[in-house]
């Protein structure tokens, strides 16, 4: 797992130079002058070419001098993976630093709010009633930063829909500094009941954007208890229909554990029966964290125990011609039948793999664990050997 934060840093912030508090890092020591003043120098054994608005100082000593009008931040060895095209944020005021985005990395997520109007049984990120209003400001100022070759970025919350136009603001800004970019938002569903605001995100035209929408189960009181939101089934679903009608792409998002596995073939039949238009389905394991280990009696099943149930759930919808997807399952607890809806989905900054999986055959294409997954995972995890591989 990959270290993204640090509190307590030593910083050297010289408010006269006025250095961005978000900046693109590069370890390039010929990069022309005029773009140094705006960005991140990586030195690493002592080496500063002049001109850059900051130093991040890898294991160096604090009292190492910093060219003037430069700002810099000293940082441990355990940021040695720091590269060029990396964007950080330095908080001087409270010695913050934050890794916001790794060029060479397989996901980008960005949280863009704590807020959420559920307050799911299985929450990994546990909304917190806060002002954070300064979240959008820093990922306005992040986006023109990022590489223009990256494939796709994911905002997520809390529940990003709370931000209301500052979201349509997101989007669009997204699009005229990433025209190539895949957009990802995660979402309820429920703000879109609204359909005058499903139309504000159609009307921006983004080339490649998808709201993932969670339905937990084809019955709506279920749905509402695991979200802990009355109401909440019918205004998801109505919130997909206005997407939709709006030309807008969904995904739908199942994670699996003890209150949803039993009925997921009655969920499917549901979803292709009354949403086969939406782009993709898709079905996710359990993450150790947050409200989880607060609900675990209430929600952990061991994934090797509800196999059929959701073998029978996706082949229902292959049948029926919905792209599906099953993630963060492990090959060797899953049945070989769906291995090829298997992805590798695990963000790489937590995706690790057990001490059960050194030897194993399928571990390149295996989905891994969480690093969360130390708290709790299934029994049954085993390597599997290259002679029973057919």
């Amino acid at each position: 797992m990959l270290n993204l934060r640090k509190s307590g840093v030593q910083v050297v912030y010289r408010t006269d130079a006025a250095s961005p508090r978000i900046f693109r890092l590069t370890d390039d020591p010929q990069r022309p002058k005029p773009l140094r003043k705006s960005e991140g120098f990586i030195s690493r054994n002592g080496v500063m070419p002049e001109g850059f608005a900051w130093y991040a100082m890898l294991n160096a000593s604090p009292d190492t001098p910093i060219p003037e009008p430069s700002s810099a931040v000293f940082l441990p060895d355990t940021f040695n993976y720091l590269a060029s095209g990396d964007i950080v944020r330095v908080d001087a005021e409270r010695n913050n630093f934050d890794v916001l985005f790794q060029k060479l990395a397989q996901h980008h997520t960005f949280l863009l709010t704590e807020r959420c109007n559920h307050f799911c049984l299985m929450c990994s990120q546990p909304p917190r009633n806060v002002q954070d209003g300064w979240i959008v400001d820093d990922i306005l100022a992040l986006i023109p930063l990022i590489e223009r070759t990256t494939p796709e970025i994911l905002f997520t919350g809390g529940e990003p829909t709370l931000l209301g136009a500052r979201l349509v603001e997101l989007v669009r800004h997204t699009k005229s500094y990433l025209p190539d970019t895949g957009l990802h938002i995660l979402s309820n569903g429920r703000a879109f009941i609204d359909n005058a605001f499903a139309q504000t995100f159609a009307e921006v035209a983004h080339h490649d954007l998808m709201f993932g929408i969670p339905i937990y189960s084809d019955q709506p009181e279920r749905h509402d208890y695991i979200v802990q939101a009355d109401g909440a089934f019918d205004e998801t679903v109505r919130g997909i229909l206005n997407l939709k009608r709006n030309n807008l792409r969904v995904e739908i998002r199942i994670v699996i554990h003890k209150q949803s596995y039993e009925r997921l073939a009655q969920l499917s039949q549901f979803i292709a029966r009354n949403l086969t238009f939406v782009d993709q389905v898709v079905f996710m394991g359990l993450e150790m964290t947050g409200f989880t280990k607060a609900n675990l009696d209430k929600l952990w099943i061991d994934p090797i125990d509800y196999q059929s149930q959701l073998v029978d759930a996706v082949n229902l919808l292959a049948d029926s011609r919905i792209h599906t997807s099953v993630y963060n399952h492990q090959l060797c607890i899953t049945d070989p039948a769906i291995w090829p809806y298997a992805r590798k989905s695990i963000s790489d900054w937590k995706n690790e793999y057990m001490s059960e999986c050194i030897g194993c055959a399928v571990r390149d294409n295996c989905g891994g664990f969480f690093s969360s997954a130390r708290f709790k995972y299934s029994s049954h995890i085993k390597p599997i050997l290259e002679k029973a591989l057919v």
